[in-house]
C-alpha cells in the first residue's frame, strides 16, 4: 500500500515550514539539503565509525578518505555536532592537498555547510555555500551543472535564516541552470520548482507560487505519459501545495484526479484510495471564514461521505495495517469533532485508544495521536510586517518579533481562554490576527484512560519579521492616535 511518505515528501513548515512546514522550508520538507552531501574521496561506506588510531602513519589522501567515510557515518547516526567537526577537518586536508581554489574544496564547503544548514548555524552555512559557489564560477562558468547543488542549499539556508526574497533568486537561478544543461523540461529540477513555490508563497505572493504549482504538474504529467498510477505521488503533492497556497477548490480536484485515476486502474475498493480520500475530505474544513457559520458547516458536512468510504475500505481490507487503520478512523472522528457530532466523535476515538492500547508497540502512537490536542484546522499567519513583505530590507535589515498565545483546549476540541503578549507590542494588526487565528482553530482534544479532557496552558508562539521603519511608523500612528483622544 502507498503510503503518506511516499505520496507526499514538512512542507512548510510551511512548515513549515511549511516551514515552516516550511513551512518547508529550512528544507527537510520535500528534498533535505542533507541529500546533497558530494563524495570528496573514492571509498566503501562503513557500517561503524571508522578507527583513527592508525591515522598518523597514512598520507593525507589516505586520512582524507577515512575523514570521509567519518562524516558519512556521523550524519547516518544524526551526531550533527560531531559532523560539523568531521567537515571542518575535512576542508582543512581538501585545501592542504588541492588548494584553496580546487573543485574539490568547493565539495567540502558544500558539505560542510550542509551540516551547518542542519544544525541551525544559517549563517555560517551561507557564506560556505557561496564560497562553494564562487568557486565553481571562478573555474568552470556561471551556468555549469556543478553550481545547482549549492545554489539549492543556499536557498534552503536563506529559507532558514527568514530570507525568502534571498532564497527566491538562489532557486530561480539552480532552475535555469537545470535548463540549460538538461533542457525546459528536465524532471530534476521538480525539487527546485517546489523550494521555490515555497520562497514565492512566503513572500505572500500566492498566484505567483500557484503558477509553479502549476508548472510542476505539466512537467510530471509529461514524464509519467502514459503511467497514470505513477502520477498519483506528483497529484497529492500538488493537493497539498494547493492547500498551502489557499486554492481549496484547486486542492479538491486534485484529489478528485487521484481518485478517479486509482478507481479506474485498481478498482473502487482498493486501499490506495484511503489516503486520498481522507484528504480530500480534510480538505472541506477550510472554508471562506467570512462566510456565514450555516455555510461553513454546510460546506464541512459535503467531506463526510469522503471519511465514511475510507473508514469503510479500511475496515474491509486485510491488508490494511493497524496504523493504517486507525488513522482512517481518527480522521472520521475528528471530522465529527469538527462538525460538532461530539457523542460518535468520542465513541470513534475510545475504539481508536482500545486498538492502540493492545500493547507497548503502540504505545508511542497513543501518545502522539491522543494523549495530547491534535490541530485539525488551522490556517497560516503572515510573517512579514508592512514592506518587509516584500523582502526588500532597503530600509534595513530584518529584527524578529513574537507573539505568544496562552490558551486552553475544551473537552469538545474548542479553544478557550485566550491570552496573548507581544514583543514589540506595537504590532496591533498582527496581533489581532494571531488571536483569530488560534480562536478558529478546532482540535482533537486531548484523552486519558480512555476519556476526553480539557488541556490547559497550551502556548502557542508566532515569530515574524520587520525592519526599524515598520516599527517606527506604528509607534508615530499610535501616539497620534492617542492625541486625538
Amino acid at each position: 500500500m502507498i503510503n503518506e511518505t511516499q505520496y507526499v515528501a514538512f512542507f512548510l513548515a510551511i512548515s513549515a515550514a511549511f516551514a515552516a512546514e516550511a513551512q518547508q522550508v529550512g528544507h527537510d520538507n520535500e528534498g533535505s539539503p542533507m541529500d546533497q552531501v558530494v563524495p570528496v574521496a573514492d571509498a566503501e561506506p562503513e557500517t561503524a565509525e571508522p578507527d583513527a588510531a592508525a591515522e598518523n602513519e597514512l598520507t593525507l589522501n589516505e586520512q582524507l578518505a577515512i575523514e570521509f567515510e567519518r562524516y558519512r557515518w556521523l550524519i547516518n547516526e544524526g551526531a550533527m555536532d560531531e559532523a560539523d567537526v568531521s567537515a571542518k577537518r575535512i576542508v582543512e586536508m581538501v585545501i592542504k592537498i588541492h588548494g584553496p581554489d580546487s573543485l574539490e574544496a568547493s565539495k567540502a564547503l558544500n558539505n560542510l555547510a550542509l551540516v551547518q544548514h542542519r544544525n541551525e548555524q544559517y549563517d555560517a552555512a551561507i557564506q560556505n555555500f557561496e564560497s562553494s559557489i564562487e568557486i565553481i564560477e571562478e573555474r568552470e562558468d556561471r551556468l555549469n551543472e556543478r553550481l545547482v547543488n549549492p545554489l539549492k542549499g543556499l536557498g534552503a539556508a536563506q529559507l532558514g535564516n527568514g530570507r525568502p526574497d534571498l532564497a527566491t533568486q538562489a532557486f530561480t537561478r539552480a532552475t535555469h541552470i537545470t535548463h540549460v544543461n538538461e533542457g525546459p523540461h528536465n524532471i530534476e529540477q521538480v525539487e527546485i520548482l517546489e523550494s521555490l513555490a515555497q520562497s514565492t508563497l512566503l513572500l505572500g505572493n500566492s498566484k505567483g507560487a500557484r503558477d509553479i504549482i502549476d508548472r510542476i504538474h505539466v512537467l510530471n504529467v509529461r514524464h509519467f505519459e502514459g503511467d497514470e498510477l505513477a502520477l498519483i505521488p506528483s497529484l497529492m503533492r500538488r493537493a497539498r501545495w494547493q492547500h498551502a497556497a489557499q486554492y481549496y477548490n484547486d486542492e479538491r480536484a486534485t484529489y478528485r484526479r487521484a481518485i478517479r485515476i486509482v478507481e479506474a486502474k485498481l478498482g473502487k475498493e482498493d486501499p490506495e484510495l484511503i489516503l486520498p480520500l481522507s484528504k480530500l475530505g480534510e480538505s472541506f474544513y477550510f472554508v471562506d471564514m467570512t462566510q456565514a457559520i450555516p455555510q461553513q458547516q454546510g460546506l464541512a458536512t459535503t467531506g463526510e461521505m469522503y471519511f465514511k468510504r475510507a473508514a469503510k475500505i479500511a475496515e474491509a481490507s486485510p491488508e490494511v495495517g493497524w496504523r493504517d487503520l486507525v488513522d482512517t478512523k481518527l480522521s472520521l472522528a475528528d471530522y465529527y469533532v469538527f462538525s460538532q457530532g461530539y457523542n460518535r466523535a468520542r465513541k470513534i476515538y475510545r475504539e481508536v485508544w482500545e486498538i492502540l492500547s493492545v500493547d507497548e508497540t503502540r504505545l508511542a502512537a497513543r501518545s502522539a495521536s491522543l494523549e495530547q490536542p491534535v490541530a485539525l484546522r488551522q490556517g497560516t499567519l503572515p510573517k512579514y510586517i508592512g514592506e518587509a513583505r516584500t523582502g526588500d530590507a532597503s530600509g534595513g535589515e530584518f529584527l524578529t518579533g513574537t507573539i505568544r498565545v496562552d490558551y486552553t483546549v475544551s473537552k469538545r476540541g474548542r479553544v478557550r481562554n485566550i491570552r496573548t503578549e507581544a514583543m514589540p507590542p506595537q504590532f496591533t494588526e498582527m496581533q489581532r490576527m494571531v488571536h483569530r487565528e488560534i480562536r478558529q482553530r478546532v482540535f482533537r482534544p486531548q484523552m486519558s484512560d480512555g476519556q476526553l479532557q480539557t488541556s490547559e496552558e497550551l502556548v502557542f508562539e508566532h515569530t515574524f519579521f520587520y525592519q526599524q521603519a515598520d516599527l517606527d511608523k506604528a509607534i508615530e500612528t499610535q501616539e497620534q492616535a492617542a492625541e486625538r483622544r
